[in-house]
């Protein structure tokens, strides 16, 4: 994924204002949680708001100004015989008062900004709780499944021109479940996902697992795959969005035969 274009696309903020369907809100939550720099852009433009917000608002006028303008105001020159002294001192009294209410709610305005941007922090910070909790669990249960007494272990070595890669299938007969290990798989290219076969050799049948759509975005590379059939090998091959209804063969990059011997 390309983060930079992700974040250049305006959908952060479109986020941020509210203004995406529930899916695509869904979409950006989720993408936020696996990329800490998309969480960083989205505390950064609600930090962005705030202070606009801030500096618009008629609570936003500084008293240091205020101070200003009434110390450059013109000295007008009264006569003492008239001067009503209860009245300008009201006045006077009226100025500092309205200066202490602009100075006090400045710094309620700045207190209030310092605790959204606290509880934003807070938000990000049980985010990322969360997902090491999830990611924890999810580690635990696939130990788990690996260690089970009855699994076969089937390596998938690379194929032709594509010798660099490699993935390991751990098939529990029991369950119906295998459980792929692509980590020697690069990231699928624009416009491509990785589909998985279980194989019979003779005569070669091929009968897909289906498609691995999130390969590119998931960190473990490992995926528990529903396989209920009476497989003698594995391959992964590179195939157009969506799938194929057979593999293409030229994009066969692993190949693994199932060893049944005791």
């Amino acid at each position: 994924m390309d983060i930079k274009a992700y974040i250049e696309s305006g959908i952060l903020e479109l986020y941020v204002a509210g203004q995406l369907s529930e899916k695509e809100n869904q979409e950006v939550y989720e993408l936020m949680q696996q990329h800490p720099e998309l969480l960083k852009e989205v505390l950064e433009i609600e930090a962005s708001i705030v202070k606009l917000t801030a500096a618009t608002s008629p609570n936003s006028v500084k008293f240091d100004a205020f101070k200003d303008k009434i110390t450059d105001a013109k000295v007008i020159q009264l006569n003492p015989k008239k001067t009503d002294w209860v009245t300008y001192s009201g006045w006077a009294a009226s100025i500092i008062l309205a200066g202490g209410l602009i100075w006090t709610l400045n710094n309620n305005t700045e207190l209030t900004n310092q605790i959204e941007t606290v509880s934003t922090e807070r938000q990000l910070l049980e985010i990322q709780i969360e997902k090491a909790r999830d990611n924890l669990a999810e580690t635990r249960r696939l130990l788990d499944a690996l260690r089970t007494k009855d699994i076969l272990t089937v390596p998938l070595n690379g194929q032709g021109n594509y010798d660099f890669a490699y993935a390991k299938v751990y098939w529990n007969k029991n369950d119906n479940t295998i459980y792929l290990d692509a980590k020697g798989l690069p990231n699928a290219p624009e416009g491509k996902v990785w589909q998985v076969w279980s194989l019979t050799l003779n005569p070669l049948t091929p009968t897909s697992l289906g498609i691995i759509d999130n390969f590119n975005t998931d960190d473990n590379k490992i995926f528990a795959i529903t396989n209920t059939n009476e497989s003698q090998a594995f391959g992964i091959t590179l195939e157009p969005d969506g799938g194929s209804a057979s593999p293409t063969m030229e994009q066969l990059y692993t190949l693994g035969v199932v060893n049944t011997a005791p």
